[in-house]
């Protein structure tokens, strides 16, 4: 231990002790508080009030877009529905038939009609419901009106009742309860039709 001594009458000074006083005060200590002090006001230094309410409004405009992006949906067979699991392309007598994924009721093509089109003596409505089916073959969304044939008493042959995507009554373009006879010449019911409207 190195001692030294100043001009007569001071004390002796511990050498070691003194350098590393001479640090701490050279050193001072940062604190959470010193340094948030330190960033407050360098940020206040390089900002206005109006400036930063002018960026805090576009991050806050800006996270109420994010809701509107497009989301990638998986395509995985658990997403898919029951109806659409289990669907065929062959059959259209069948109401696993892919195009029947939202149809409530008698089918033409049982009746002495088809897929899209109405048995003799009956017509087909001018209103429809719609739906989106998956076809099984090319794994696509297509859009199907379903209309119903109308003017002579129900069929009652192949009756099948798919509420994939049904909305309730309220929301009557895509309820399948409601007999869609509207417009046409006669509301009796007979059967029903599933016409491929386009891609999805």
């Amino acid at each position: 231990m190195r001692r030294t001594g100043g001009p007569r009458g001071t004390p002796w000074i511990d050498y070691e002790q003194a350098v590393l006083a001479k640090e701490e005060r050279a050193l001072p200590k940062i604190t959470v508080d010193t340094l948030s002090e330190r960033i407050t006001r360098a940020l206040a230094r390089r900002t206005s009030r109006r400036n930063l309410l002018s960026q805090l409004g576009t991050v806050l405009a800006g996270s109420a877009i994010i809701p509107l992006l497009p989301v990638a949906r998986a395509a995985d067979a658990q997403s898919k529905s029951a109806f659409t699991r289990n669907a065929q392309a062959k059959d259209d007598k069948e109401c696993n038939y892919w195009r029947y994924c939202a149809i409530d009721g008698a089918l033409c093509s049982c009746c002495g009609g088809g897929v899209h089109t109405c048995p003799p003596g009956s017509s087909a409505a001018p209103t429809s419901w719609i739906g989106t089916c998956i076809h099984p073959d090319d794994g696509k969304a297509y859009i199907i009106a379903y209309r119903d044939c109308c003017g002579k008493h129900n069929c009652g042959r192949c009756l099948c009742n798919s509420n994939q995507e049904e909305t309730p009554i309220y929301r009557s373009q895509t309820n399948n309860d409601i007999i869609w006879c509207f417009g046409a010449p006669t509301m009796v019911y007979h059967c029903s039709t599933a016409v491929l409207v386009g891609a999805a």
